[in-house]
C-alpha cells in the first residue's frame, strides 16, 4: 500500500505547489503595483534630503522607524548608519539578502523638480550641493516596497530575508570605513548566514521596464594608485643642474597607457589606467623637487589586475631611475569585480523575465564603472542587474549620465524594480534544491 500512496502524495503535493505559488504570483504582482505610489513618495523624500556617506544619519534613522512598523527585527545603526532588517517566516527554507544603498553625492541639483535638494555641505575644504545624483534614493525606497509586499506574505514565504540598506557605496570619507567592505566585516552575511544575494541599480541611460544583466564579471575592479616622483630641484634657466620630476612624470604617464596598449590581454576583459590628479611645483621659474600625480585603475579579471598592479610599478619606478630620479607608487585596493555568480545567474534568469517580460531583459557587455555590492558576492553567490529609468521619449546620447547635476529617472521605472526584486526572492526560496 505505501508504494502506491507514495507517488501519488507527491503528485499531489507537486500540484498544490503550483497552486499555491500561482496565486501567490498573482497576489505579488497586484501589490507591487499597489505600493507603486508609496514607493514614489519616498524616493521623492529621500531625494530631497540626502546625505553623503557615513553621514547618512537622517536617512538611516527614517528607514529603521518604517522597518519597525512593518514588525520586522531590525538592527539600527549597522556600519555606522546603515539598517538591516530581518523577515523570519515560520517554515525553514534559504537566507535571502537584498540590498540597498541610501548615500547621496557632492553634487548641486540643476534640475527644477518640486522635490530637487536644496542641500549644502562642505567637502574636502569646498562649499557644495548634495544631491542623489546616482539613483540611491530610489533603491532605497524600491526596497522598501518589496520589504512592506512581502512582509504582507509571510504565510506563503520559506526561511528568512535580510534587507540591508548599507551607506557609503560611494565610498566612505578619507580616513573612515564604511560601505558594503564595513557591512560585511560587521557581519551582516552570517547570523543566520546567507545563501544568495541580490541588488539591483536604476539607470538614467536604459529605457523603461528594460532589465540588463550579465553572468561573470559585470562590473570592474577599481583601485587607486598614486605615484610621488623624487628629483633634484634647479633655477628653470639650468635645467641640467637639477632632476625635473615634471618630464619624469610626464614620461611615467605615457608609459602607463602601453600597460593597457602593449601589455595587456584586451581580447580577454577590459582594462583602464587613468590619471585624474597632478601636481607639481610653486613658481614658473623653479624646476621643483617633486611632483605627484594619481589615478586609479580599473579590471574584469583578478589576474590582470595583479599583472597591471606590478607592471605600474616596474614602469614608474624604472622610468625614474633612468632619470636619476625615484618614484614611490602606493597602489589602493577598493572594490572587487561585480561579479554574477553563473549558476546562479542562470538559474534566476527566469525571473528577471518574468518581472520585466522577455523582450525587455537583455545581456550587456562589462562596464569599467564599480559596484561596491562586489564586496558581499566575494562572500555568497549574488545576482546584480540594472533597472532602467529613462523615458520613452529621451534621446539616449543625450541623456544626462549619472553623478552629474542634471541626472534624471523616470519614476514609472521603479515598478520593474519592485516585481524583479519580489520575483527573484520568491522564486529562489522556493527553487529546489539540487
Amino acid at each position: 500500500m505505501r508504494s502506491v500512496l507514495l507517488p501519488a502524495l507527491m503528485l499531489l503535493t507537486g500540484f498544490c505547489y503550483g497552486q499555491v505559488t500561482a496565486k501567490l504570483q498573482t497576489r505579488l504582482d497586484a501589490q507591487a503595483k499597489e505600493i507603486e505610489p508609496q514607493v514614489i513618495e519616498w524616493r521623492r523624500h529621500f531625494h530631497e534630503f540626502p546625505e553623503l556617506s557615513n553621514r547618512e544619519t537622517k536617512t538611516g534613522a527614517y528607514i529603521a522607524e518604517y522597518l519597525k512598523k512593518l514588525g520586522l527585527e531590525v538592527h539600527y545603526p549597522v556600519a555606522k548608519t546603515g539598517v538591516v532588517a530581518l523577515l523570519k517566516t515560520e517554515r525553514p527554507g534559504p537566507v535571502i539578502a537584498l540590498r540597498a544603498d541610501i548615500d547621496g553625492l557632492p553634487v548641486a541639483e540643476r534640475g527644477n523638480l518640486p522635490f530637487a535638494s536644496k542641500e549644502k555641505t562642505i567637502f574636502n575644504g569646498q562649499e557644495t550641493g548634495v544631491m542623489h545624483a546616482c539613483g540611491h534614493d530610489s533603491h532605497i525606497a524600491i526596497l522598501m516596497g518589496v520589504a512592506a509586499v512581502l512582509v504582507k506574505n509571510k504565510a506563503d514565504l520559506k526561511g528568512t530575508i535580510k534587507f540591508l540598506f548599507q551607506p557609503a557605496e560611494e565610498g566612505a570619507p578619507a580616513g573612515e570605513e564604511g560601505g558594503a567592505y564595513l557591512m560585511v566585516k560587521e557581519g551582516v552575511l552570517q547570523n543566520p548566514k546567507v545563501d544568495a544575494v541580490f541588488g539591483l541599480h536604476i539607470q538614467s541611460m536604459r529605457p523603461i521596464g528594460e532589465v540588463s544583466y550579465r553572468s561573470g564579471g559585470m562590473m570592474a575592479a577599481v583601485d587607486s594608485y598614486s605615484v610621488t616622483v623624487k628629483g633634484k630641484q634647479t633655477h628653470g634657466s639650468a635645467p641640467w643642474s637639477g632632476v625635473d620630476p615634471i618630464v619624469v612624470s610626464s614620461q611615467i604617464i605615457l608609459g602607463l597607457q602601453t600597460i593597457i596598449s602593449r601589455q595587456t590581454e584586451l581580447t580577454k576583459e577590459a582594462a583602464v589606467i587613468s590619471v585624474g590628479r597632478i601636481q607639481s611645483g610653486i613658481r614658473e621659474n623653479i624646476i621643483p623637487e617633486e611632483a605627484f600625480f594619481a589615478g586609479t585603475i580599473r579590471t574584469l579579471d583578478t589576474d590582470m589586475q595583479n599583472k597591471i598592479h606590478e607592471k605600474i610599478k616596474l614602469t614608474a619606478t624604472k622610468i625614474a631611475e633612468s632619470a636619476g630620479a625615484t618614484a614611490d607608487v602606493k597602489i589602493n585596493i577598493m572594490y572587487p569585480v561585480t561579479y554574477n555568480d553563473p549558476a546562479l545567474t542562470e538559474k534566476m534568469l527566469p525571473s528577471l523575465k518574468k518581472a520585466a517580460g522577455a523582450d525587455h531583459v537583455k545581456f550587456v557587455n562589462a562596464m569599467t564603472g564599480a559596484e561596491d555590492f562586489s564586496f558581499y558576492q566575494k562572500e555568497v553567490p549574488g545576482l546584480f542587474v540594472l533597472v532602467g529609468a529613462m523615458p520613452p521619449d529621451a534621446d539616449p546620447q543625450k541623456v544626462a549620465s549619472h553623478h552629474t547635476p542634471d541626472f534624471f529617472i523616470d519614476e514609472r521605472g521603479f515598478l520593474t524594480g519592485i516585481r524583479t526584486l519580489l520575483d527573484l526572492t520568491v522564486d529562489y526560496m522556493y527553487m529546489p534544491k539540487k
